[in-house]
C-alpha cells in the first residue's frame, strides 16, 4: 500500500563516508566472482556487510554443519522414530493451523509414511480448540492407541497436555521455536533453536526447519534418501510462508532447494501452481510468498488444516487437484471477508471524525477470527498506526489480533496491559489477546497512551527508508540479474529499496483497484512505476523523488522492468535552485545544489559551501548528509 504524499516521512540512509568512494566500495567485491554494481554494494555495506568475506558469505553461504552437534536430543529422537518405522507404529504429528505448522505436519507425515510408520496428523481447530496441543487431544490419541507424539511448531508451552501425556504413557518429541517457559514440560526429546550453541546457524529455524532436521536425520539413519526431496520442498514453502529470517542454514537450504522446487514431484504443489497461474513462472521466494503460501494459509484461517496436509502428501494427481480447488475456494472467501471487514473498519474510523486515536482498536462481534489479523495489518499499512481488531469469542470475551509499525513493540505493550487481559502473546510486530468486554474501554485508554508516547518519540507518518541512490541509466536487465544474485529475499535480508531524485512524471493514471501507474523519466531513460493501493489523488506534481523496489513484471508473455513504489515525495528539475530541508541534532538546515557542488544554510543565514572542504567532523558530516538529501551521492 502506498500512502499519500502528506502521510510519508522520508528517512534517507546515513552517508557511507570514506567507504562511499567508488574505489573503496569496489573492494567489497569478493575475489573470483563477477563484481556487484556499486549501488548494491552500498546497500550491503549499510546492512553491515563491509568486508569482501561478509559479502562472499551472503552470495555463497557455508554448508550446514552436522546437526547432531547442535541439537543434543536429535540422536535420541531419531532412534525413537526409527523404532516406530520398524514396528509400523502409529505416530501422531501435532501441528499448528498456520502455514508453518501445516507444512511441518505434512513434512513429517509424508516422510514417516514413506519409511514405514503409520503417521496421523493432529492439528487443533482454530475456532473450537485454539492454538497448540491440549489435554483432550492427548486423551483422544492415547485412546486410539498412539504411544508416540511429535509436536511441530508448538508444544513447548503445552504444560497441561504434556503432563497428561506422561500420565498416560505417551512419549513426546517436542520440536518448537517459540519462547521456552521457566518450567519445561515432560518430554522424551526436545529440538529447539534456542538450545543450539551461541552463534549456531540453526538459530533462525522455524517449525518446518526443525521438522526438516528431524526428518533428514531419520532418512540418513535409515539410509533412505527418497524422503529427503519431499522434505526439502516443504521446508522451502514453510520457511518462506512463516517469514523466518533468511540467514544461517535457512539461507543455505533455500538456495539449494528453491531452484529444484519447480521440478517437485509433489502433486499437491503442482496443483497449487496450476490454480495460481504460476506453472510457467520460476518458483522463487516471491512467488512462493505471494502466490502459494496465501492459498495454504487461507485453509488454516477458514477451513480444516487436514486439507493442506492431505494435499501436500497425496500421491494422486486428481485428488491433489480436487484439494487444491478447495484451497482456492477458501482463498477467495478469505479475500472477500478481508475486503468486507476492511471496508467496515474504515467506515467505523470515518464515523469517528478527524480526531483519530494513535492506537486503532475496533470491535465487531461478527468479524471472523481467522482473518482479523490480515485486516489489522492492512490498517497499519494504511494509517501507519498500531491496530487491534476484536471479535466475539463467547462468554463475554473478545479475541483480538494486533499488528504494528516497526518501532512499536506489540509484545511489550500487551505485557503492560496484562492486568486487563485474560491471555496475551506475540512478538514486536504482531500479537493477540483475549479480553473481557467490560475491560475494553480501559484497555483502549492504556494502549492509546502507549501509542501516543511512541509516536511522540518516533514521529508520525509512514516511514520511507531507501537504502541507496540509483540513477535510471543503470537500471537494465543486467542490473536485475545482479540483484537476483542476492536472493532469496525475506526477513533479515529484504529486497533492496532504492531511490531516484528528480524524476519527471510523463504520465499518471489511477487503475481499477485503486492502483497508481506512472511513466517516469530521468534524463533519456523512461520507466514504468506502480503504486499499489495508492492512497492519494491522481494529480501528482511534475517532478518527484521516488523510492521503490526493482521488479521484472511479466504480463501476457512479455517482460518489463518496473518500479514498485514504496514512497514518493515532491522533487525538482535538476537545473532548478531547489532547497531541501535537513534536520540534524534538533537543528534545521536548508540545502541546495550549487553548480557541481552544494551549499548548506543555517537558521541564522550562514552558509557552508562544499568547495570549502571543512576539517571539523560535524561540518564534514553535515555536508555528507546534505549531499545525500539532494541525491548527489549514493
Amino acid at each position: 500500500m502506498l500512502p499519500a504524499l502528506s502521510e510519508q516521512r522520508w528517512q534517507l540512509p546515513a552517508p557511507l563516508g570514506a567507504l562511499a568512494d567508488p574505489e573503496h566500495l569496489g573492494r567489497l567485491n569478493p575475489d573470483g566472482v563477477e563484481p556487484l554494481p556499486l549501488p548494491l554494494l552500498a546497500v550491503l555495506a549499510r546492512r553491515g556487510r563491509r568486508t569482501a568475506a561478509a559479502i562472499a558469505q551472503l552470495l555463497e553461504p557455508e554448508a550446514a554443519p552436522a546437526p547432531n552437534a547442535h541439537f543434543p536430543d536429535l540422536t535420541k529422537a531419531v532412534e525413537r522414530l526409527d523404532r516406530a518405522c520398524i514396528q509400523a507404529e502409529p505416530v501422531a504429528i501435532c501441528g499448528d493451523y498456520d502455514a508453518d505448522g501445516m507444512t511441518s505436519t505434512a513434512l513429517l507425515v509424508g516422510v514417516l509414511g514413506r519409511l514405514g510408520a503409520q503417521p496421523l496428523a493432529a492439528i487443533p481447530s482454530r475456532l473450537d480448540e485454539g492454538y497448540g496441543l491440549n489435554p483432550a487431544m492427548v486423551e483422544r490419541l492415547a485412546a486410539e492407541g498412539v504411544r508416540l507424539l511429535v509436536t511441530v511448531d508448538n508444544g513447548i508451552a503445552a504444560e497441561a497436555a504434556l503432563d497428561r501425556a506422561e500420565a498416560l504413557g505417551v512419549e513426546v518429541i517436542l520440536t518448537d521455536h517459540h519462547t521456552i517457559p521457566e518450567r519445561i514440560p515432560p518430554h522424551l526429546a526436545l529440538l529447539h533453536p534456542a538450545r543450539t550453541p551461541p552463534g549456531s546457524p540453526f538459530r533462525g529455524l522455524a517449525g518446518v526447519g526443525l521438522a526438516y532436521v528431524l526428518a533428514a536425520g531419520l532418512c540418513r539413519h535409515r539410509r533412505r534418501e527418497d524422503g529427503l526431496a519431499m522434505a526439502r520442498d516443504l521446508f522451502c514453502i514453510g520457511t518462506i510462508a512463516d517469514m523466518a529470517p533468511l540467514e544461517g542454514v535457512n539461507r543455505r537450504w533455500l538456495m539449494d532447494g528453491l531452484p529444484r522446487l519447480g521440478g517437485s514431484s509433489l502433486p499437491g504443489l503442482k496443483a497449487l501452481q496450476r490454480l495460481a497461474g504460476t506453472e510457467d513462472t520460476p518458483l522463487d521466494a516471491q512467488v512462493v510468498g505471494f502466490q502459494i503460501a496465501p492459498r495454504i494459509n487461507a485453509v488454516g484461517r477458514l477451513g480444516d488444516p487436514q486439507l493442506v496436509v492431505e494435499l501436500l502428501t497425496t500421491p494422486d494427481w486428481e485428488r491433489a487437484l480436487e484439494l487444491a480447488q478447495a484451497c482456492e475456494g477458501l482463498n477467495r472467501q478469505r479475500r472477500e471477508l478481508c475486503e468486507a471487514i476492511e471496508a467496515e473498519a474504515l467506515a467505523l474510523l470515518e464515523a469517528d471524525g478527524p480526531a483519530r486515536s494513535n492506537f486503532v482498536l475496533l470491535a465487531q462481534s461478527h468479524w471472523h477470527h481467522g482473518v482479523i489479523g490480515i485486516v489489522a495489518a492492512r490498517l497499519v499499512e494504511r494509517l501507519g498506526l498500531p491496530a487491534a481488531l476484536l471479535a466475539a469469542e463467547g462468554g463475554g470475551l473478545l479475541r483480538a489480533s494486533v499488528r504494528a509499525p516497526r518501532g512499536f513493540a506489540v509484545d511489550a505493550a500487551l505485557s503492560r496491559c496484562a492486568d486487563l487481559l485474560e491471555r496475551h502473546g506475540g512478538h514486536p510486530a504482531a500479537g493477540g489477546f483475549t479480553v473481557r468486554a467490560e475491560n475494553v474501554a480501559s484497555l483502549q485508554q492504556r494502549l492509546e497512551a502507549l501509542a501516543t508516547e511512541w509516536r511522540e518519540s518516533h514521529g508520525g507518518g509512514h516511514p520511507v527508508e531507501p537504502e541507496a541512490l540509483l540513477h535510471f541509466e543503470v537500471i537494465d536487465r543486467q542490473f536485475l540479474a545482479h540483484q537476483r544474485r542476492l536472493e532469496p529475499f525475506g526477513i533479515a535480508h529484504p529486497q533492496p529499496v532504492f531511490w531516484s531524485a528528480a524524476c519527471r512524471v510523463e504520465g499518471q493514471k489511477l487503475l481499477r483497484g485503486g492502483h497508481l501507474q506512472l511513466e517516469l523519466a530521468q534524463g533519456e531513460r523512461r520507466l514504468r512505476a506502480m503504486g499499489w493501493r495508492w492512497q492519494g489523488g491522481a494529480d501528482l506534481p511534475e517532478w518527484l523523488d521516488v523510492a521503490y523496489r526493482l521488479t521484472l513484471n511479466r504480463w501476457q508473455g512479455q517482460e518489463r522492468i518496473q518500479l514498485d513504489l514504496v514512497g514518493v515525495r515532491r522533487g525538482a528539475a535538476p537545473e532548478t535552485d531547489w532547497e531541501v530541508q535537513l534536520q540534524r541534532n534538533a537543528r534545521t538546515y536548508w540545502c541546495r545544489r550549487l553548480g557541481d557542488g552544494l551549499v548548506v544554510r543555517n537558521a541564522q543565514g550562514e552558509e557552508l559551501h562544499s568547495s570549502s572542504d571543512p576539517q571539523h567532523p560535524y561540518l564534514r558530516a553535515l555536508l555528507e548528509d546534505a549531499a545525500m538529501a539532494l541525491g548527489l551521492v549514493a
